[in-house]
């Protein structure tokens, strides 16, 4: 049993399946940034994408349920080839689907997809934007030299088509620590957020996401080459909080990487914990196996079980199942919890001093020093973000 299964033994609690509600599918980790805390390992050179034939087979899928969120991610997902035909094909389902994009804004202004934003507008596709920070200094330290003016120009053209505004076109900012610590308050960062990008830019969006960086990825090797894994590791597990994992993002969310392989989370499909089937369930072309995929539950695949893909499974036999975890699990149970959309409760139920605040180990959590205004504002560039 691994730590976490074990904590959550020792705290009288179970972590089950809901009945799916989103579909995120990661597209693959081609991205045009290489960032410090990227738990995928995404950068220019990677090679995996997902394929039109793998859209096809996720779409004849989903087409025969009633999930009524698609989120797309990677990488940068608007890189692969056929990231309109999904989006068009989504857009083609009945009933509607919402659909959101985890945009990592520098992309938009990138030779080649000049007309990408007023695609994604017109479509009315959700977009959740990188922005770890309102400082230059910290977000070009964690994602690459020019990326924060790139972003700043990518958030100022989205406000120019009704991003953040308009009520069909929803934009939402994304917080990561700088730095192996918990992230502070989501609703005083959202404020500080607001004020600052505002101010100092014209800058408007409707929500802030304040996420746990977990120790996977570029992230973890991040921590091990400065020899903060172990302590980053007791930061999260002390701060294991029971009231968030009602919340967790895993529970009502079916993760689908590049080859249309099924996993909890996407955190676990970095991991490699693809869900398995039980022997003698024959996959049957985007339609149900033979001895029923209702039998095919999710497990670890140590018992001679098959490797499961999002066609193999039915949505409606999900609820209840297992769900399979790892010490990085603390990561989404830490302080006011984590997910894909922000912290998972209001105010945290234990003291978030202590850990936000640790010892020599780490670097001091930047909202624990006194604020100070930016500088003179700086002018945003109309070129892609240098990498």
């Amino acid at each position: 049993m691994d730590r976490f299964a074990q904590t959550l033994a020792e705290n009288s609690l179970r972590l089950r399946r809901a009945r799916p509600e989103i579909l995120q599918v990661n597209v693959g980790k081609l991205c045009n940034l290489t960032c410090v805390h990227c738990h995928v390992n995404a950068g220019p050179k990677r090679r995996e994408i997902m394929t039109r034939e793998t859209i096809d087979r996720i779409m004849n899928w989903l087409a025969r349920t009633d999930i009524p969120t698609v989120d797309l991610t990677g990488g940068a997902p608007e890189m692969i080839p056929d990231f309109r035909h999904f989006i068009r094909r989504i857009g083609a389902l009945q009933p509607s689907r919402h659909v959101i994009d985890r945009c990592n804004l520098t992309i938009l202004l990138e030779r080649g997809y000049e007309d990408l934003s007023e695609f994604l507008a017109m479509n009315r596709v959700e977009i959740i934007a990188s922005m770890p920070c309102y400082s230059p200094e910290n977000v070009n330290g964690q994602r690459g030299e020019g990326v924060f003016e790139a972003s700043i120009a990518a958030l100022q053209l989205l406000n120019s088509l009704g991003y953040g505004t308009d009520p069909d076109l929803p934009l939402h900012l994304v917080y990561n620590p700088v730095g192996a610590f918990l992230p502070p308050s989501q609703k005083e960062l959202e404020a500080d957020y607001k004020r600052e990008l505002k101010e100092h830019f014209g800058i408007v969006f409707n929500k802030l996401y304040a996420l746990t960086n977990l120790p996977i990825g570029r992230f973890a090797s991040y921590l091990r080459r400065n020899n903060k894994l172990d302590d980053y590791m007791r930061l999260l597990i002390g701060a294991f909080n029971p009231a968030t994992i009602g919340g967790l993002m895993c529970r009502n969310m079916i993760s689908v990487g590049w080859r249309g392989e099924v996993y909890d989370c996407d955190f676990n499909q970095q991991l490699g914990m693809q869900w398995h089937g039980r022997i003698g369930a024959l996959r049957q072309p985007d339609g149900p196996s033979r001895t029923g995929i209702a039998a095919r539950r999710p497990c670890r695949g140590d018992d001679g079980s098959e490797p499961l893909f999002l066609w193999d499974i039915d949505p409606d036999s999900l609820e209840g199942s297992e769900i399979m975890t790892g010490d990085h699990c603390f990561g989404c149970t830490a302080g006011a919890g984590s997910s894909c959309g922000g912290a998972l409760l209001q105010e945290s139920t234990r003291e978030r001093t202590q850990p936000r605040l640790v010892g020599p180990s780490f670097e001091q959590h930047p909202d624990s020093r006194t604020k100070r205004q930016p500088s003179t504002p700086i002018q945003a560039p109309v070129t892609g973000a240098k990498r």
